[in-house]
């Protein structure tokens, strides 16, 4: 296993993380509902830690509330002292500063410790940044790093490439996390965000760097691209060199759930120094990348020159999860992802595709050409069926439920005289 240092932290981390959002369920077996298969993913987490990783990643929402709490009997037996845990406060769950406290204890006692390593405001962009400061969540952070419940503030980034750089450079942040693969180059962050980080001595998180192993997919006329290559890889392969290859990368995250897939990681990460492929090699990735854009039904790269939309319309959005469906096949992250657009959930606002209203004006700003009002209207056909609205509702209702849920739990706690002792 191959380190790197985190950014002003000085910690040396695994290049290659355990991310905890897809871990093994329990499919098919009666009663389950999708639930984790503990002992399995018990198993794997504690195998990939032996091997030398020794940074993991979950949040408060993943596998439905359940991804916490399971982690803490996995880091039992003496393993939660090997590695670097991290966790995030969710913005779209906060009402007020007092929910940040109750949220952080209820987390705290559902990891079972007495401090998170790298604690992460989840998944920022212009307008839950803006909810944060209004909250004075940075107060917050800054609190909970000095009385110990944190160790090093971070936060994670799905918005624009301007948003980005004004959270960068609107706090002393030790870390931060986004998506980077070589397809997203230009989507959200990208390339240009990643350098901004580092630069400033930020250490940087990869998340997504297979796109949900969307990349590790057979495609049509990739096989020959990679068999031009000396040396012989899968496309996980291809694509995690790819990210490891720059230096500003600290820790790739890979949500790990089958047994082979987690020593061919574990391998690749062994070997990956960065800027070790040779041009030969990044000329292939480049071909590569040519070669899913001319497969997407919506060539869009995500550089949100068509944004913002007059109509409300979050196009590079839309077209990202049309093209996660239609070509990847991902429909389960793809529905996840257009519902909360539809919900407002991620920026606050609804964004459907038929809300395109065809002024045109994106199409003198693209950079593509494409004929984006079509393509809208491909994505409202796709996604936006009759039941639309009732998935909506479910969706928020479920969401308001887990909150709710988390935050009594913490007020329990603190009536009982508040954090449990570890």
């Amino acid at each position: 296993m191959l380190y790197r240092k985190m950014g002003k932290t000085g910690d040396e981390l695994s290049v290659l993380g355990f991310g905890c959002m897809r871990l093994p369920q329990k499919r098919g077996q009666p009663g389950s509902g999708g639930a984790i298969d503990e002992e399995r993913a018990t198993r794997q987490i504690r195998y990939a830690i032996d091997q030398g990783i020794n940074y993991v990643d979950t949040a408060m929402t993943y596998h439905n509330g359940k991804s916490e709490p399971f982690l803490a009997s996995a880091l039992g037996a003496g393993y939660r002292e090997k590695v670097k845990l991290a966790t995030k406060l969710p913005p779209f769950w906060v009402k007020n500063q007092g929910d940040m406290d109750r949220l952080l204890d209820s987390q705290l006692d559902r990891l079972k410790t007495d401090r998170i390593d790298y604690y992460l405001l989840h998944g920022l962009n212009g307008f839950f940044w803006k909810r944060m400061v209004e909250l004075d969540a940075l107060d917050f952070m800054d609190k909970a790093k000095r009385n110990g419940r944190i160790r090093h503030a971070g936060f994670s980034f799905h918005g624009d490439r301007d948003s980005f750089k004004t959270i960068i450079d609107s706090y002393d942040w030790d870390f931060c996390q986004i998506q980077y693969n070589f397809l997203d180059q230009q989507y959200q962050a990208g390339t240009e965000g990643l350098k901004y980080a580092a630069a400033r001595g930020i250490g940087v998180v990869i998340m997504e760097p297979l796109r949900g192993g969307t990349l590790t997919k057979k495609i049509s006329g990739l096989e020959s691209i990679w068999d031009q290559s000396d040396k012989k890889r899968t496309p996980a392969e291809w694509a995690l060199r790819w990210v490891w290859n720059h230096p500003e990368v600290t820790v790739v995250l890979s949500g790990m759930n089958e047994e082979k897939h987690i020593e061919e990681n574990i391998r690749i990460a062994s070997e990956a120094y960065p800027e070790s492929l040779s041009e030969k090699e990044l000329d292939l990735l480049s071909r590569a990348e040519e070669t899913y854009r001319r497969l997407m039904k919506a060539g869009c790269t995500g550089c949100r020159y068509c944004m913002p939309c007059p109509s409300g319309v979050d196009i590079p959005g839309s077209f990202e999860q049309y093209n996660r469906l239609k070509v990847f096949g991902d429909t389960m992250m793809a529905w996840f992802w257009y519902l909360s657009m539809a919900s407002g959930t991620s920026s606050g606002a609804t964004s459907l595709a038929s809300m395109c209203k065809e002024c045109g004006k994106c199409m003198e700003m693209c950079p593509q050409h494409l004929p984006i009002p079509d393509l809208l209207k491909d994505v409202a056909k796709e996604f936006e069926k009759w039941w639309l609205k009732p998935a909506i509702w479910a969706f928020n209702q479920f969401s308001t439920i887990l909150r709710r849920g988390t935050i009594k739990n913490s007020r329990r706690l603190k009536d009982k005289g508040g954090r449990v002792s570890r």
